[in-house]
């Protein structure tokens, strides 16, 4: 079992930068994929941003691309999410989540919420314009 805990969230301007976490306890990231997601509210959850879990592979939506920066530290079981140029339309609450996924070449579902084995509790991100 993995808990999973997102902090980093809250009230930025439009421009602004947030880096997000998210760390696990209960068991280590070892061979788990990690992924971000978001919903806004009215919305799907859709993709933002994921990470292999030897950091080999990293995709984004083409929304985020050049603007967010995803990363992993293992020794301390943390995820990051940097956000830089933030948009109103980044505003949403924003999920990590980890797959169990040992051969980063063969993870090719990272975008699909339902491969994805456990979720942190949300972080809100709301950007004023």
């Amino acid at each position: 079992q993995v808990q999973l805990v997102e902090s980093g969230g809250g009230l930025v301007q439009a421009g602004g930068s947030l880096r997000l976490s998210c760390v696990a306890s209960g068991r280590t990231y070892r061979y788990y994929g990690l992924g971000w997601f978001r919903q806004a509210p009215g919305e799907e959850r859709e993709f933002v941003a994921a990470i292999s879990w030897r950091g080999t592979r990293i995709y984004y939506t083409d929304s985020v691309k050049g603007r967010f920066t995803i990363s992993r530290d293992n020794a301390k079981n943390t995820v990051y999410l940097q956000m830089n140029s933030l948009k109103p339309e980044d505003t949403a609450v924003y999920f990590c989540a980890a797959d169990w996924a040992p051969y980063d070449d063969a993870w090719t579902a990272y975008s699909e919420r339902d491969v994805y084995d456990y979720w942190g509790q949300g972080t809100q991100v709301t950007v004023s314009s």
